[in-house]
């Protein structure tokens, strides 16, 4: 499949656009009157009621607002102006960039790519000031002008840990990627849809192996489920190339989650049924809402991404998602996302990036008592065993030779060689330390021969710039510098 160009998904986009689009201005061309008088600085509630005119989508008064952050110069339109910007017709944004340009210095046209930069340009400040109903007035706006109820998340009265320009509109509304809740498993010999090669997501809890087929999740992006009797959510965000496996207990509290149809640095924000609070996909944590400053972060535990064909030779037994989910969707191999994959580009502004490695390339993760470690694909399919430290704690990673499946585990003092890693499909595959002693890799430990175990930790593939985005401190292994940013 040919990878689709900057421009490709810019002409996808503006199309999106354009059909939520207001029609034509009309209006005169002489001079306005001028509106505010010279000098009058708009109160918190004057300047809430002219930008709620903003949110009806009408011409009219989107060319008053316009006039009025013009007169009075107010650097709290920039950020609403922003969000309108790529709802309008190419006419319309050509006026609001102009007017951005006057108000902030810079240089941007009028075009979908110019979205892109402003976006990524006030994300690139630190601090800019918004008027006090912000959080609550884009949701308000993006309600009016998507079509779903967002103002059940976004509320200015709710507390807030993320920086509300940066969140986005993905394209869906609430639910519009619905998450599979207990999902169908069949056997492998009914899987016939299934081929060998394809990728699945593998986990394996108390005893129960499960292969969720990358074909199904990447339309739902979520599975609610329980395995080996533990509550757990896979999260995956397909723009960010990340799955995390989270237990959703916590206390006596279990959690399920949905797709709020939100982004914020084109990483998913999820959500949870309970209390509506947003969540980030990446950290686990709530970001928007009301279990914000909750102490809450839910757990991550192991899971693997592998071939049809690996995981079914060491797990005989596994079960895997059925294809009749209830949903019609076409699950076909790449069907949904898989111009995207091919593609070097993100689909949706990204502020924070670091040039240490290309946006896409894949890296797997580990968050080991707060510090995250990132190591590039190209060391892992090199190396193909790592013995390494992620702040207090000795790692070992090994690769399944070919698949980029990584599984990584407490080492304590040992050290691991690279050049006795067997694999045979079929039966478990082993791993040498230092001394000749030999070790089962098994989904929850390293097993030796005399009993010993070292446990498995909760680790992941991500794409470089969602792991970035949200762990700028993060280390990478090879470039043995902090991330860093451009």
């Amino acid at each position: 499949m040919l990878a689709p160009s900057r421009p490709a998904v810019l002409l996808a986009l503006s199309l999106f656009f354009l059909g939520l689009a207001c029609t034509s201005d009309g209006g005169s061309s002489e001079a306005p009157e001028r509106i505010v008088a010279a000098g009058h600085e708009l109160s918190e509630a004057e300047f809430s009621d002219w930008v709620d005119r903003l949110t009806a989508n009408d011409p009219q008064q989107r060319q008053l607002v316009l006039q009025v952050a013009r007169e009075t110069e107010d650097p709290r339109f920039v950020p609403v102006l922003i969000d309108v910007f790529s709802h309008q017709l190419p006419h319309v944004r050509e006026q609001i960039s102009a007017l951005l340009n006057e108000l902030t210095g810079q240089d941007f046209d009028g075009s979908t790519a110019a979205w892109f930069g402003w976006v990524e340009w006030i994300g690139d400040q630190e601090s800019w000031p918004r008027h006090d109903d912000y959080v609550g007035w884009k949701g308000r706006f993006f309600e009016e002008t998507r079509g779903s109820a967002f103002t059940r998340f976004l509320k200015t009265s709710r507390p807030i840990t993320i920086r509300p320009e940066l969140i986005q509109f993905g394209g869906v509304p609430i639910d519009g990627i619905p998450p599979l809740d207990q999902p169908q498993f069949i056997a492998p010999d009914d899987a016939t849809y299934i081929l060998d090669g394809e990728p699945v997501f593998g986990v394996v809890i108390n005893g129960d192996a499960r292969a969720y087929p990358l074909r199904i999740l990447d339309w739902h992006e979520m599975a609610n489920d329980v395995i080996g009797g533990v509550p757990v959510s896979i999260a995956y965000c397909t723009l960010c190339g990340s799955a995390v496996l989270y237990r959703t207990t916590v206390e006596d509290e279990v959690f399920t989650f949905s797709t709020s149809g939100l982004l914020y640095e084109s990483n998913k924000l999820m959500y949870d049924r309970g209390t509506d609070t947003l969540w980030n996909q990446l950290t686990g944590e709530p970001v928007l809402g009301p279990l914000v400053d909750s102490g809450i972060e839910l757990e991550r535990l192991p899971i693997v991404r592998t071939t049809w064909r690996n995981w079914l030779a060491q797990h005989p037994s596994t079960t895997v998602l059925s294809i009749d989910t209830g949903f019609l969707r076409t699950y076909e191999p790449g069907a949904a996302y898989g111009e995207y994959f091919d593609s070097s580009q993100t689909l949706f502004p990204v502020a924070a990036r670091s040039d240490l490695l290309p946006d896409k390339s894949e890296v797997y993760t580990l968050l080991i008592d707060g510090e995250p470690r990132a190591y590039p694909s190209a060391a892992l399919e090199d190396e193909l065993v790592i013995n390494d430290r992620v702040g207090g704690t000795t790692v070992v990673l090994v690769v399944e030779p070919g698949t980029l499946a990584v599984r990584a585990y407490e080492r304590g003092d040992l050290e691991f060689r690279a050049d006795q890693l067997e694999v045979a499909a079929g039966e478990p595959s082993t791993l040498v330390d230092g001394s000749g002693t030999v070790w089962r890799i098994t989904e929850d430990a390293l097993v030796a021969s005399d009993g010993r175990e070292l446990p498995r930790l909760g680790g992941h593939l991500a794409y470089w710039f969602g792991w970035f985005t949200f762990f700028p401190l993060t280390t990478v292994y090879g470039l043995e510098t902090e991330g860093g940013g451009d």
